[in-house]
Order: structure tokens, then C-alpha cells, then sequence
């Protein structure tokens, strides 16, 4: 691939709802411009974006894919995200590195949750953006029906077609540039003359397209008034501007499978798209504080990286975009995140999963490298002696959690490694180890966001199997209570000899443990006074009444015996620790749930439903608020209710509610529902 200057670049994201077509509008983009000799296909796992196994066996993009069509003595670095909710991050990412979005919609299916998405990404960035109506050829495909789909459901924006189809569903034959004012057929390669018998529709459309470009500049607006007309040049940078001032959005129309209407829309993008130098500068930190950074190879180097994965056959490949500089092979530069030095050996611009070696990136350009040391999503690299950072993305809290199990092993031994490679790889998924439960959590944003990286882990040789997370309960007590135990073991030597008199009192939530000695007159040698202690917190760490955590108590040594010969430590934790489980269970125990705070954002209609679902989940709601056609609702929640709540949202929405949980406290678990928990518990452990 050749080299290419920063005005020659456009880096264009296609983002939108799963099934819009993205994929498949990418695969006809590098069709008409030579990069491929046939259209490849999303169902027969044929397509140069969707190369990983997964995304070939279940139909769908899985991943963010690269996808540069030189076109025109340009290159447009086409960034396929996917538009299944469980992999925002992919397509956070991919907003973040763009200089505009193609948001691409189902003709017939509309604007769907993964459009709404992905149109707060654009507005989180400021981005210029296009709306494309793409499978115009699919049967009741409506055009006029879609302009208002998307009207009533999208921010108020001056949607503005920019093309009318000509026919639609199964005899749609192109579309006509209401700017140049032809008829482009098939992929859009030759002008034609308009058909007369749309005339009068191309006229009233046309006219939209003058005034909205007239809205935007004073002058063509006091010129319009006058005249009543504009040159093609005026119109042109009247719509740029507002398309840059996101006042305008064009809309385009296509059919990707049968490669209708492809070139005008790769044409538009050259036309209405901003290259980097057009988007400006961008803010990073540097040593000294913030710093601008032109979209310039003159500038300092700052290489964000937005994507690293794992290949089975190349290792890492680390994703960056250039904000500033330019990078070639075979240099050292600096990791300013890791705070080390790297060497980037060759670089690539990958198509999919196809490398396409370069010596030089430009300022504004995107490549890749393979086996980059300690260099992961979010990190930027630099000069080493003018350190910058760009910032990452917000990227929003798991919310769907597993518990993971290793097969063998083997499987144990490597398990810790995969699954933090992974999760490096992966701002969304994060993985810990849950003392209270005793099991390694893999937490993300839903159930196939979970299983596609089990099955990376299985491909890298780690073995895992899931189930659900047990809830991490904790233990404690209500009122004060006393005990006493005497540990006596005679074995024909020495034995074995300690009382303990021990009080337990509670203490406010979040306090800890506190170990107190109130011990007079040598009742207990002070040096066993520790001994009682260590019984006690194995006792804690194993849990009383149902195997959990004990917390937020006081243990307080008020007296005891010992023997000259026979006490010694061993004797002593043994009653420490049987001497605090007698008091616990006297002191009115009780377990404790974790309680989180959740906010569900779902349309008006949907309201009622969800309010009916938390009040079955112990829910206490505490607000509501609505925005438009949005409503959200904020409410506190047991964990135990919300362990698969991800799936049941996205049914009874149809996928259209979204929600974010973290923790907030840990409070009494109903007595009705704690008699089973402790029952269950106790089951399990006979088992």
C-alpha cells in the first residue's frame, strides 16, 4: 500500500444497530475499488471484516476490523464496529479514532437501540456524521416511511437527503445526486439523466437541499433570498458547514448486497467528511500539563493506541492512531502510559485480518504492529523526550458477571495470565478473585460478551467452564453476646489445655474487626493472647451460620485459664476459635447482601414494565426521570435479584434498555430469605 500525506486520509467509523448491514457496506466499499474481485458475504463467513472464527460461525462482527479502500487518490480508513450491545468498547473505541461516522440503518427496521448508541457516541465527540439507509432493496423498504422513523426518534437535527432513491425493495436500481442533480445506477459508476416521472420529487427535494445549505452561511442565505438559487460550489460548502457544525445530517441511500448506490456515498465522503486536518486539534497531557496537537508530522508523535488483540499466529497486534507526527519502522519510541521504551518493528496497515506493510505513517493515519511489549488499549506512544498522553474513552462498568472454573490443572495454572491478557485487551472485561465466594469472576457486558472471550481463553489453550457467581454474602451480628470453651486433649504426654471467655458486641457497618484483651490478674499469659486472635480470624475468614465472611464486629478476651504445662499456642486458637463461634451464634446473627445501584434508561413505553420487574427484585426505586422519548430509573438492589437482570432487559425491551450497576452497600438480608440461603449453604457443604 502506498504512502499517504494527512490530506489525503479520511478516517470514517460505521457504526449502528447489529444487522444494519456494516459489514456488508465495507465488503462493497472495497469491491468498487479493486481491493477484492467479488463481494464477499456476512452469512457465508466470506468477508474480509468479519475474519475471526467466531464472528464467521455466529454471523456477526464481533470486533472492531480495519478496513482501508484507497479511492480516488485517497484513503479512507473504514472502521467496521459492531453493533451488538455486549461490545460497546469496540465501538467506543472506534468513535474515538474516528474523524467521522457513517450511521448505518436498516431500511426497514428503522432506528433501533444500537443506532441510538451509537448517535450518543457521536454527539460524546462532536463527530460530523451521515446517516445511511442502507438494504433499500429488501422487501418493504420504505424511504419516506425511514425519514420519519428517523425524525421522530433521533435528536432534532435537519436531516437532509442528499440522494432519492430510484425504486425500492426488490427493483431498486440507484439513486440520484440531488447535488450534481444525475442518476447514478448499480454501484454508481456513470451520471444519467433523471427519469421524467421524478421530476417534480427531485425538484422539492433539491430545494431542501439549497436551504438547509443556505442556513448555514449568512451570505449564501441573503443570497438565496435574492436569487433563489446557488452554485453547486455553494451549496457544497453550505452543507460543510453544517455538517461540521452538526446542525446538518445527510442522508444517503444504498443496498450493499447488490452494490447499489456505493461509489456516490464513497464520493460523498471525500466531498462532506472532514479529514484530520479538517477536525483540528485535540488535547493530551503532556510533562508540563496540557498540550494541543495539530493533526501535523511536524508536531510531536502521540500514537493513541484504541485496539490490541491476540492472534494465535502473530501474537499481539497493537492498533494506533497518529494525533501527531509521523511513525516509520524499525525506531524506539516511548510507552508514556507504561513509562517505558518500545521498538516498533514493522509496521502494517492491516484490511481485516490481511497485512499491508508500510515504512511511514502520516499524521492522522492508522496502522498496526505486531508483538509490541507491555502495550495495551488506552496506552499512547511518543518520543521519550516529549512525553504526551491522550486521553481514553469513558467506557461504561460490567454488567453481567460468571464465575469461571478451570477443567484441569493446567487450566488453574495458566488461568490467572489468560485472563488478564484478555482483559488488557479489553477496557470492558475485568476479572478478580471473590474471597467471601472463593471463585474467580469474569465480569462484562453480557452473556455473549463473556462467552466469545471463553472461547478466545479455550483457542490460547485455557480451558474454562462458567457458571453462576455464588452472591458474596457477608456474616455478622446484631446484639452483644457471651461465651465460654474449654479445649482439653490428653494424649499420654504432654496435652493440650486453654479456656477462653470471650464477648462479641457489634459494630457500625463498614467498622471492620476489632480484638480487644479486658484479661486482669494472669488469668492468660500475654503471649497467648495473640493465639486467640489467630482462632478467631480463621473462624472469621470461614463464616458461622452459612460459610461466609464474618465483618463489623468487636471480639473482646475478658478471661480464661491456663495450664503450666499442657497450654501452649496451638491450644489456644483451638479455643479462640470455637469459643467465638459459640458467641456468634448467640448474638442473633444475620447475614448481609450487597446492595447496588442501578440506573435503567429504556423508552417511555417500556417504563411500566421495567418498574414491574424491579418490584419483583426486592427493588427500592429512588427517582425518575424522563428526557425526550428516554425515561431512566434509578433504584437500589440486592445483587441476588440482578445476576442475569442484563438478559431479562434486553427481552422484555427488545433490546432497547440499557443499564449500568456498581455497588453501593451491604445491608440484612430478609430472615425469610436468609433460612434458605444458610439451608442451601449447609446442603452445598455436606455435598
Amino acid at each position: 500500500m502506498k504512502e499517504y500525506q494527512t490530506d489525503k486520509l479520511r478516517n470514517i467509523a460505521l457504526v449502528g444497530h447489529q444487522g444494519a448491514g456494516k459489514t456488508s457496506l465495507a465488503e462493497a466499499m472495497l469491491f468498487n475499488t479493486g481491493a477484492t474481485n467479488r463481494l464477499g458475504s456476512v452469512m457465508e463467513g466470506t468477508t474480509v471484516s468479519d475474519y475471526d472464527d467466531d464472528e464467521k460461525a455466529r454471523g456477526l462482527s464481533l470486533s472492531t476490523s480495519l478496513i482501508p479502500c484507497e479511492f480516488e487518490d485517497h484513503k479512507i480508513n473504514v472502521l467496521d464496529a459492531p453493533g451488538y450491545t455486549d461490545f460497546v468498547a469496540e465501538a467506543i473505541a472506534a468513535v474515538r479514532v474516528s474523524d467521522g461516522l457513517l450511521v448505518v440503518i436498516d431500511a426497514v427496521a428503522g432506528v433501533e437501540v444500537g443506532t441510538e448508541l451509537a448517535w450518543g457516541y457521536a454527539d460524546r465527540y462532536g463527530l460530523p456524521r451521515f446517516v445511511v439507509v442502507n438494504k433499500m432493496d429488501r422487501e418493504n423498504a420504505r424511504f419516506e416511511a425511514t425519514m420519519e422513523n428517523l425524525r421522530a426518534n433521533l435528536p432534532a437535527v435537519n436531516f437532509v437527503p442528499l440522494q432519492l432513491p430510484v425504486g425500492a425493495q426488490h427493483d431498486f436500481k440507484g439513486v440520484i445526486d440531488l447535488v450534481a442533480m444525475k442518476m447514478r445506477t448499480g454501484a454508481g459508476e456513470k451520471p444519467e439523466d433523471i427519469p421524467a416521472d421524478m421530476a417534480d420529487e427531485v425538484e422539492e427535494a433539491r430545494l431542501a437541499v439549497i436551504e438547509a445549505a443556505a442556513e448555514n452561511d449568512e451570505a449564501l442565505l441573503e443570497k438565496y433570498f435574492a436569487d433563489e438559487t446557488l452554485t453547486d460550489a455553494e451549496i457544497l460548502a453550505g452543507l460543510n458547514a453544517g455538517i461540521m457544525g452538526g446542525a446538518v445530517v445527510p442522508v444517503f441511500v444504498t443496498a450493499s448486497t447488490a452494490n447499489t448506490g456505493i461509489k456516490p456515498l464513497m464520493e460523498a465522503i471525500l466531498k462532506h467528511l472532514p479529514g484530520p486536518e479538517a477536525r483540528g486539534a485535540v488535547e493530551a497531557d503532556g510533562a508540563a500539563g496540557p498540550e494541543t496537537l495539530e493533526p501535523s508530522d511536524a508536531g510531536p508523535l502521540a500514537a493513541y493506541v484504541f485496539k490490541t488483540e491476540s492472534d494465535r499466529f502473530v501474537g499481539t497486534l497493537t492498533y494506533f492512531r497518529l494525533f501527531s507526527g509521523m511513525m516509520s519502522s524499525d525506531t524506539r519510541y516511548f510507552n508514556a502510559t507504561k513509562q517505558e521504551e518500545v521498538r516498533i518493528g514493522s509496521m502494517e496497515v492491516r484490511r481485516g485480518n490481511e497485512p499491508q506493510p508500510v515504512k511511514v505513517l502520516h499524521a492522522g493515519d492508522i496502522g498496526a504492529v505486531a508483538k509490541l511489549s507491555n502495550t495495551h488499549t488506552g496506552d499512547t506512544i511518543c518520543d521519550k523526550d516529549h512525553p504526551l498522553q491522550i486521553t481514553s474513552p469513558d467506557y461504561p462498568t460490567p454488567v453481567y458477571a460468571v464465575a469461571v472454573h478451570p477443567r484441569t490443572q493446567a487450566d488453574s495454572t495458566k488461568m490467572g495470565a489468560t485472563l488478564t491478557s484478555l482483559c488488557a485487551n479489553d477496557p470492558t472485561l475485568r476479572w478478580r478473585y471473590e474471597t467471601a465466594t472463593k471463585e474467580t469472576i469474569v465480569e462484562g457486558m453480557g452473556d455473549m460478551h463473556i462467552q466469545v472471550n471463553i472461547k478466545r481463553a479455550e483457542r490460547f489453550g485455557t480451558n474454562l467452564d462458567t457458571s453462576v457467581p455464588k452472591v458474596p454474602y457477608r456474616e455478622t451480628i446484631t446484639k452483644v453476646n457471651a461465651a465460654q470453651y474449654r479445649h482439653k486433649k490428653q494424649t499420654g504426654g504432654a496435652g493440650q489445655f486453654a479456656e477462653v471467655h470471650l464477648r462479641v458486641e457489634p459494630r457500625e457497618r463498614d467498622e471492620g474487626f476489632e480484638y480487644a484483651n479486658e484479661v486482669f490478674g494472669g488469668a492468660i499469659s500475654q503471649s497467648f493472647i495473640p493465639s486467640i486472635e489467630k482462632g478467631i480470624k480463621q473462624v472469621m475468614d470461614q463464616g458461622v451460620i452459612a460459610g461466609y465472611p464474618v465483618v463489623d464486629i468487636r471480639a473482646v478476651v475478658y478471661d480464661g485459664k491456663e495450664h503450666p504445662v499442657d497450654s501452649k499456642d496451638i491450644a489456644f486458637q483451638i479455643a479462640g476459635r470455637e469459643v467465638f463461634k459459640l458467641a456468634i451464634q448467640g448474638a442473633n446473627p444475620v447475614l448481609l447482601e450487597p446492595i447496588m445501584r442501578v440506573e435503567v434508561i429504556v423508552p417511555d413505553t417500556n417504563m411500566g414494565d421495567v418498574l414491574g420487574d424491579l418490584n419483583t427484585r426486592r427493588a427500592r426505586v429512588q427517582g425518575m426521570d424522563t428526557q425526550g422519548n428516554k425515561s431512566t430509573v434509578s433504584a437500589l438492589v440486592p445483587l441476588a435479584e440482578m445476576q442475569r437482570y442484563a438478559n431479562d432487559l434486553r427481552s422484555f425491551t427488545q433490546g432497547r434498555g440499557v443499564y449500568s450497576m456498581e455497588f453501593d452497600h451491604y445491608e440484612p438480608v430478609p430472615s425469610h430469605l436468609q433460612q434458605e440461603i444458610v439451608e442451601a449453604s449447609k446442603r452445598e457443604a455436606e455435598e
